[in-house]
């Protein structure tokens, strides 16, 4: 019996009793190699010192102010610290407690950006298909992620959705990479036109679109593509770097890797690794000023808004991240994940593609490898491995409807940047008893 509500009302899960290192074990005993991070939150693993410890020194100093009285040292040296390493341009920080949060917060920070500006005919938003972009009404609208919205698409304000960059399953036979990302990319500027583009506020999108389609990583020169097209019509880029950011890439900021700076991103996830709820919207200095130059006041706030021990564990885990040379370990274990991965399933019969970037890979589960045919939904393949890999002692993150929104299956991969040469086996292994059991 629980009186706790929770996400399947039909099972009752396992209790977490305690984590080390990339593993979580369980009440009962039982041992679970961390291999998704949770939802690529864990980034530093269930027992890091220096964490715990700031945590603990903040507690014992002061655990909360809230933030329409204060400010702390902490939020101040997380912040000095984000914008030191954050893409050109960004130099303000909006804390919040996760990444919804966040991306409600830049939604709302956009608008009020153009309402500053005395451009309030700017009240539309473009995403893309199968994006996330978390489950406030707000950003559940924005998204692209079509079984999630579903029930509640009665309530919610209607956006416009292009094509995703997706090259698996979108270039065309005789279509170079560099031309497909174009093609997509171009999608943009046609919504843009249809629209009217004195009527758009931001298209926002995932640097590497992480659970809706599986690390799926943007083709070289999309994204440049969409920054000229932003900045041709006036139109912020948002770029959702929740799940794809704080090293998870390899790169502190995905979009590093794209070669673009945005005029707002969010963050959250890898950012408190877990060990607190935080999130943030960082924007640029042009957003900044408009806000002070105009109301001063950004309507919008949250109870939990930079809260001082989350910031205080968010800033040990960045310090971690850049100071202690993960980053670099990211891209070294990310590369024998991939080999390791490819080995064993580069011609599985049922494994159609493995795409990623750094320690964020996913794998594509096809019924037919020539023809990409997807399973049929009927079957649940991505639940059938999600409990397979489990009863292995391996945490993954399948999900399905993958393609567009019914068919297609995946497994995303984010394990923590701490994973060993000798847990790459064991990972690789109970996930290809996983896939063998399901199918």
């Amino acid at each position: 019996m629980t009186h706790v509500f929770h996400r399947h009302t039909a099972y009752v899960p396992p209790v977490a009793a305690s984590g080390d290192g990339a593993y979580i074990y369980a009440a009962d005993g039982r041992r679970f190699l961390d291999a998704c991070g949770g939802a690529a939150v864990s980034c530093l693993g269930h027992s890091d010192s220096a964490v715990k410890a700031a945590i603990h020194e903040q507690v014992d100093a002061l655990a909360y102010a809230h933030s329409g009285f204060f400010s702390s040292a902490a939020a101040e040296r997380l912040a000095d610290r984000l914008v030191t390493h954050a893409p050109e341009g960004i130099e303000y920080v909006y804390f919040t407690s996760g990444g919804s949060e966040a991306v409600e917060a830049a939604l709302k920070m956009a608008r009020q950006f153009f309402v500053e500006k005395g451009e309030t005919g700017r009240t539309k938003f473009i995403a893309r298909r199968q994006s996330y972009h978390g489950n406030t009404l707000g950003a559940l609208a924005t998204g692209g992620n079509a079984w999630r919205r579903a029930p509640f698409a009665p309530i919610m304000v209607e956006g416009t959705h292009i094509a995703p960059c997706y090259e698996y399953r979108g270039r065309e036979a005789g279509e170079s990479v560099e031309a497909y990302g174009l093609r997509v990319a171009d999608e943009l500027e046609a919504a843009l036109l249809a629209a009217g583009p004195e009527t758009v506020i931001a298209f926002i999108a995932e640097p590497v679109v992480g659970a809706t389609m599986g690390a799926v990583p943007a083709v070289e020169g999309y994204f440049r593509r969409i920054r000229e097209i932003c900045d041709r019509h006036g139109v912020l880029l948002i770029l959702d770097e929740v799940m794809c950011g704080m090293g998870r890439t390899g790169t502190l900021f995905a979009c590093e890797q794209d070669g673009i700076a945005p005029d707002i991103v969010t963050i959250a996830k890898g950012l408190g690794a877990g060990y607190q709820p935080i999130g943030a919207t960082l924007c640029s200095g042009t957003i900044y000023d408009a806000i002070a130059g105009g109301s001063g006041f950004f309507q919008h706030g949250h109870t939990y808004m930079a809260h001082p021990t989350a910031c205080a564990a968010a800033d040990a885990v960045l310090t971690r991240l850049t100071e202690g040379g993960m980053l670099a370990r990211v891209g070294d274990l990310g590369a024998q994940l991939m080999a390791a991965l490819n080995a064993e399933f580069g011609q599985h019969p049922h494994v159609g593609d493995i795409r990623g970037r750094g320690l964020f890979i996913g794998m594509e589960l096809v019924a037919d490898r020539e023809t990409k045919a997807p399973f049929d939904p009927a079957r649940a393949v991505h639940k059938k491995i999600k409990a397979a890999a489990f009863e292995a002692g391996l945490m993954c993150y399948p999900m399905g409807a993958t393609i567009d929104g019914q068919r297609g299956d995946h497994v995303l991969l984010a394990p923590p940047f701490i994973l060993t040469e000798e847990q790459i086996g064991e990972l690789v292994e109970k996930l290809s008893e996983a896939v063998t059991a399901a199918l």
